[in-house]
């Protein structure tokens, strides 16, 4: 069995993560119950960080705070020396909620708002990452009405085919995320935002998808990006000073899975772009990165409590959680897969072939189909999945009105709730009964 980060099989026969029994997590916090190993995901800002330092002079780790977000991610973030990449203004309000520099924050989004883009200017946000040649015009509108010169990138799609899901793919040419430089159209919005009083550009951004192991298109993407600096000195005879290459760094999720490490990534972009910038007499730009899966994806288990084992003669069992879908939408979304174990029967033969499914009340509420798991496997175990850090929490829903499971994070022996559970009253906290609804009869 694969462990990952500081997970060990513990003298119990059970399942330790950061030096800390899951039984005891499951007993003092209940369950589903999202737990983080603190010590993986440092080692993993630490891997982009002293890579770069090792490898390129002007660098910026930003934090892709879709993956997983809460205060106290924004706090460990800041502690490891990332900036942040957010993409909306509740991402905003929490990383100001956490107290982090917003000056180091990137602000994402395809269709952002006037009104998210008043936060941004309000908060401080360092750079405006410009989606549209109509979120240029409003982002000059409402700076023009604040008094406020705003520094941008301009995401641009560099027309490169990444080899992951077509949901997760964002840099081919037919994509909702940025202008594309085919055409000439990246060029045409670079010109018009040098011609905005109050926008400063500074750069350019791309993002050729998730869930990538393939190097290569991140060595094509720099190319391209690299000739569309060029062009645009040429054409402007201003100098594009920041080169985004944006995210997208795969994970293991499964046996097959062979994941590229980020030290891997940033020594190619990093070569990359310093012979494509040689080769076209361009400065060194500021080289920013935005990983957010490779940075919490492992680091997370998600932890449940089994409940009823159907076996249906010759077809399949059921083995079904007191979770599912609600706080894992991955595999029906885009046919996800993970691994798990028993995780207080780790010593136990994995003989019995089941298929885990939720309490969710459709029939898609499938966790992992066929996989392995201990063969004395019972009602009332807790069943661990693996490597669900990133986008689980995220994409959590009140389906059903079942709470979204409470975080944890672990590390040397230490537990601490960083997301507790709602309450069911919560829950109804914010629906209102107009006082027309209150008979019972209608009027």
């Amino acid at each position: 069995m694969h462990f990952y980060g500081t997970a060990t099989r513990n003298a119990r026969g059970h399942l330790a993560v950061g030096g800390v029994d899951v039984a005891d997590l499951a007993r003092e916090f209940g369950t589903p119950l999202y737990i983080m190993d603190e010590a993986l995901i440092r080692r993993n800002c630490r891997a982009y960080v002293e890579s770069f330092r090792e490898h390129y002079p002007d660098f910026d780790v930003a934090y892709a705070s879709k993956a997983f977000l809460c205060t106290a991610m924004v706090a460990l973030a800041e502690q490891e020396g990332l900036a942040l990449d957010v993409v909306s203004g509740g991402e905003i309000a929490t990383a100001l909620q956490a107290g982090f520099p917003m000056e180091r924050t990137y602000f994402h989004g395809n269709n952002k708002s006037g009104e998210e883009i008043r936060l941004a200017l309000e908060a401080g946000v360092g750079r405006l990452v410009v989606d549209s040649t109509h979120e240029l015009h409003l982002l000059e509108a409402v700076a023009a009405g604040a008094g406020r010169r705003v520094r941008i990138l301009l995401r641009v799609t560099p027309g490169v085919e990444a080899h992951t899901h077509e949901y997760i793919s964002t840099g081919q040419l037919d994509s909702k995320f940025g202008i594309p430089i085919a055409g000439g159209l990246a060029l045409a919005a670079a010109r018009e935002a040098l011609a905005l009083p109050h926008v400063e550009l500074m750069g350019f951004h791309c993002h050729i998808g998730s869930q990538i192991f393939d190097l290569q298109g991140y060595r094509v993407a720099a190319q391209r990006m690299l000739d569309l600096m060029a062009a645009f000195r040429s054409e402007t005879g201003s100098v594009a000073r920041e080169l985004s290459l944006g995210g997208g760094l795969g994970v293991r999720y499964v046996e097959g899975d062979r994941p590229t490490s980020p030290a891997e990534l940033v020594a190619c972009i990093s070569a990359a772009v310093r012979a494509g910038a040689a080769e076209r007499g361009l400065p060194l730009p500021r080289l920013i990165v935005e990983p957010g899966r490779s940075i919490v994806a492992e680091a997370g288990t998600t932890l449940y409590t089994v409940g009823s084992i159907k076996e249906i003669p010759g077809v399949r069992t059921y083995l079904a959680v007191d979770g599912g879908m609600g706080d894992n939408i991955r595999p029906a979304l885009y046919q996800a897969e993970y691994e798990c174990a028993v995780a207080n029967k780790l010593d136990s033969p994995r003989t019995r072939v089941v298929t885990v499914v939720g309490r969710y009340c459709e029939s898609g509420d499938v966790l992992l189909r066929d996989v392995a798991v201990a063969g004395d496997v019972a009602p009332g175990d807790l069943l661990a999945v693996f490597a669900t850090g990133a986008y689980n929490f995220s994409m959590a829903s009140h389906y059903n009105r079942f709470p979204p499971p409470p975080v944890v994070f672990v590390r040397d022996g230490r537990a601490d709730l960083v997301v507790r559970r709602q309450s069911f009253a919560e829950m109804a906290a914010l629906d209102l009964l107009p006082e027309r609804l209150r008979s019972r009869t209608a009027r």
